[in-house]
């Protein structure tokens, strides 16, 4: 963690539509669940683009 009110949120809808806080640098992307964490070239999954209806603004 950084220094207190370092970190930039931003506001995203969650699945269930309930908008939840998110780090800036999170918006972009999104961490994969258990079931996408590989690829199909076989390689082990980062991020994954997240969907640009979910940041509210």
């Amino acid at each position: 963690m950084g220094k207190t009110g370092s970190i930039q949120w931003v506001k995203i809808r969650g699945r269930k539509g309930k908008v939840r806080l998110v780090e800036h640098s999170n918006v972009a992307y999104k961490r994969p669940g258990p079931a996408q964490r590989y690829s199909s070239a076989g390689t082990k999954r980062r991020r994954i683009k997240r969907s640009e209806k979910v940041v509210v603004r």
